[in-house]
């Protein structure tokens, strides 16, 4: 199986450009709420880019942009407090952006996409553990590609520090963020 994800000039038929497909593409978070349960979101609202080179894999790339106000936990009170500035403060930073520096393959299925998150305005460099699921052909004739990534980060290196002290000790939000992305891409 060839892999479909990569970054390179579009010179050869090997290169291919994707792009993510909103209704069949999620990207989510985790985080642990009052240390003993954990409350999952996710954003609605995105664009993203992959350049597959299959000929060159190492060229890949990939580029998505989150509208941070279409962040949802199900939760209005808690969602307004996420888009606050004790959070994404998304008055002043509309947008979360991860823009890829590095792909690397360990098979034709698995690989590592390393790249800078923005968050609020503060580029880190992350690493998403990732996983090529396929192409297939819809019944409409038209070819998809399917993706899964995942991550954990650290939301005090992005300047998210608000938290709350609990009477019986710890914390009322873990400081660990699980981020997840189940996407399907079609030809741009």
């Amino acid at each position: 199986m060839t892999s479909p994800v990569t970054a390179a000039p579009q010179t050869t038929s090997a290169v291919r450009t994707w792009k993510l497909d909103p209704a069949h593409t999620h990207i989510e978070f985790a985080a642990k709420h009052m240390m003993v349960s954990t409350v999952k979101g996710q954003f609605s609202k995105f664009d993203g880019v992959i350049v597959a080179d299959e000929a060159n894999p190492a060229h890949s790339s990939v580029e998505v942009t989150i509208d941070a106000a279409s962040l949802s936990t199900r939760d209005e009170r808690r969602d307004g407090h996420l888009h606050s500035p004790d959070f994404l403060d998304v008055q002043n930073y509309p947008h979360v952006t991860f823009k890829s520096r590095q792909v690397t393959f360990s098979d034709s299925s698995h690989f590592q996409v390393v790249g800078d998150l923005t968050i609020r305005g503060v580029s880190k460099e992350v690493v998403l553990n990732a996983s090529y699921e396929g192409k297939q052909t819809t019944p409409w004739g038209t070819t998809v590609a399917g993706f899964t990534a995942e991550t954990r980060i650290d939301r005090r290196e992005w300047g998210l520090n608000w938290n709350a002290a609990l009477e019986t000790g710890g914390w009322l939000v873990g400081n660990e963020i699980r981020i997840s992305i189940e996407a399907e891409a079609n030809p741009a």
